[in-house]
């Protein structure tokens, strides 16, 4: 592929803006640990809602969508659709939970909810565990994916560096990084959140760009549904976005996935598994855009946006061009690489300049959150609450620029590790399967302590691992029940775990949980033991019986856009707009209860 001046210059300008986004924010970063990781509690929900989308929109992600739908079709898209059901509890029962709580972290609950040295223990022992491990993991891959996106599409010589050859397509993401490391730990999340924002408005426009030159290339929607027939059998199997299909026989599953797996899918997996952005209630990046928003009800708008945008808006460029390249590249291996190689070969100046400040806007902006998140862990769940507890302002934001700096040499190390990166995304899927239901129940159940916790995060780690190494053997290789059927034993026996360790411990002293209730008011049935005793009565959850009809309309919202605008897409223009209407008045329900909602009135602890 040739690169001209002009598209040399777009990536430059691209670098120049992000940089200069950092400079302008380091004073503003530096002046507290609340500026430096959460923007001071000041962001409104577009902003913070933006980033959390930019965020996900990882380099790796348009790769893995082209390999879902080229092997898959359009409904292999379930193996992540199926957490929109997750997110949306997130929404409409933990965003304003997780406001209130005014914590710097999510881990940082831990000594809010549970009480003495076991909360300290858990709070200290996740802080590094999410901080390293998980977060490195989570770097390696994705810088792993950039250097695989710049190898197909630069095809940059080698370089020699202080006497070492180094491939040109590692100094490339190099710069991407040493940029991103820049204005991360000058300016910290203000930098973040405004970077984020024009990265995503960066690579969305690039990646629909692509998707128009894409159907361009194969004669059209029309065209490229004749053709798909030949790859997949029949145009339903391409383009339904339903998993199964209906027939006068009945339903039937696709090889690909069996119906055990799409019931664990539906019925377990999106709230048993912990995954990062779409914790089973709430947490990780997601929950500290929600401490960075300036209210209770921008925390809920920015989670809410983020859902409609993640799954519904976000995925058709990237599943349009994905189908595209099945067409044009019939007998490509790596069928990841198809949407590189379309870029290569489609793209002219200055789009193809255009589309490389993309790919680097969207490896920037979750390089850029993963520094600042797992430095926050580092530095205050850790340090500044284990090994030195009385410094200023300045010197806790000064060790977290340290920490960034370290986050940033580490990853390196473990890029340069990580042979695979589906095989990364299967271990941080069988670290965190099986904890989701203590997460989410810790906010609605007085009775959930310490040792609930940390015995579901042990068993869950152990019987997965057990059952990756004995259960899937069993099974023909590749063969997608084998990991429902971790998942269910996993979910299973963890659960029985933390059951019985949280009846065979004590419950936390009346003192903690009392100070949690009058900050945070979960209300709810689980809390009226509590409630009733500090003169609130039988209070209901945050927006009582609306809340579960908003979350079954928030799931509508989201599937109903999702499929309408696919069927806009692909010609079935009455079917999209009727799915659109659905969608329509599921928002307008949500609005209108929005709009009803008395303020809860709350008292902070001092």
């Amino acid at each position: 592929m040739t690169i001209t001046g002009i598209d040399w210059a777009i990536v430059a300008a691209y670098f120049l803006l992000s940089a200069g986004i950092g400079l302008y924010f380091t004073r503003r970063g530096g002046e507290s640990l609340d500026q430096y990781f959460l923007s001071g509690r000041q962001a409104p929900w577009w902003l913070a809602g933006t980033a959390m989308v930019a965020t996900t929109f990882a380099a790796d992600t348009p790769l893995v969508v082209t390999g879902l739908v080229a092997t898959k079709g359009v409904a292999g898209n379930w193996l992540w659709w199926n957490f929109v059901m997750s997110g949306m509890l997130t929404v409409f029962f933990f965003a304003r939970l997780w406001r209130r709580a005014e914590v710097m972290t999510d881990v940082e609950l831990a000594e809010l909810r549970y009480g003495g040295r076991p909360a300290a223990f858990l709070r200290g022992f996740r802080a590094l565990y999410l901080a390293l491990p998980i977060n490195l993991i989570i770097l390696g891959w994705v810088t792993r994916a950039m250097i695989k996106i710049l190898t197909i599409a630069l095809g940059l010589k080698d370089v020699t560096i202080a006497g070492m050859t180094v491939s040109g397509e590692v100094v490339a993401v190099g710069i991407c990084f040493v940029i991103t490391a820049l204005y991360s730990v000058a300016a910290g999340m203000w930098a973040v959140l405004w970077t984020d924002l024009v990265q995503f408005v960066i690579k969305m426009s690039a990646v629909i760009v692509l998707a128009v030159y894409a159907v361009a290339a194969v004669g059209g929607i029309a065209e490229m549904k004749t053709k798909l027939v030949q790859h997949f059998g029949s145009e339903e199997a391409a383009l339904s976005v339903l998993p199964v299909s209906v027939t006068q026989s009945g339903i039937h599953s696709y090889a690909w996935m069996p119906l055990l797996t799409l019931a664990v899918y539906l019925s377990v997996q999106w709230w048993a598994a912990w995954y990062p952005g779409a914790e089973p209630g709430g947490g990780g990046y997601v929950a500290q855009r929600i401490f960075s928003a300036r209210s209770e009800r921008d925390g809920v708008l920015a989670t809410l946006f983020f859902q409609i945008a993640h799954y519904a808006l976000r995925p058709w460029p990237w599943i349009v061009t994905g189908l595209a390249t099945v067409i044009l590249y019939p007998t490509l291996p790596d069928k990841e690489a198809g949407y590189v190689q379309a870029f290569v070969d489609l793209l002219p100046t200055p789009w193809r300049g255009f589309m490389l400040a993309g790919f680097a806007a969207a490896y920037m902006s979750t390089v850029a959150t993963h520094l600042n998140w797992g430095a926050s862990y580092l530095v205050n769940d850790f340090y500044k609450r284990f090994l030195k507890t009385d410094g200023d302002q300045r010197h806790y934001v000064a060790v977290s620029r340290v920490a960034t700096v370290l986050i940033f040499l580490a990853s390196i190390a473990v890029t340069s590790q990580l042979a695979s990166i589906e095989k990364a995304w299967e271990l941080l899927l069988a670290l965190g399967a099986g904890t989701g239901l203590v997460l989410i129940l810790r906010w609605y159940w007085w009775r959930i302590n310490a040792w609930s916790e940390i015995s579901a995060m042990i068993a869950s780690f152990v019987i997965s691992l057990l059952g990756f190494a004995f259960i899937v053997p069993r099974f023909q290789p590749n063969d997608p029940n084998a990991t429902a059927v971790v998942m269910l034993v996993t979910v299973a026996g963890s659960t029985i775990v933390w059951l019985v360790t949280t009846f065979s411990t004590a419950p936390e002293p009346d003192r903690v949980l009392q100070s949690f209730y009058r900050r945070v008011r979960p209300g709810g049935p689980g809390w009226a033991r509590v409630s009733q005793r500090l003169g609130y009565g039988r209070e209901p959850i945050p927006g009582g019986a609306l809340a579960w009809t908003n979350w079954i309309a928030g799931i509508v919202a989201v599937y109903a856009t999702l499929f309408g605008i696919g069927k806009i897409v692909f010609g079935f223009t009455g079917a999209g707009i009727a799915m659109l209407a659905v969608a329509a008045a599921a928002f307008y329900w949500i609005s209108r209860s929005f709009r009803s909602e008395a303020p809860v009135a709350r008292t902070k602890l001092a």
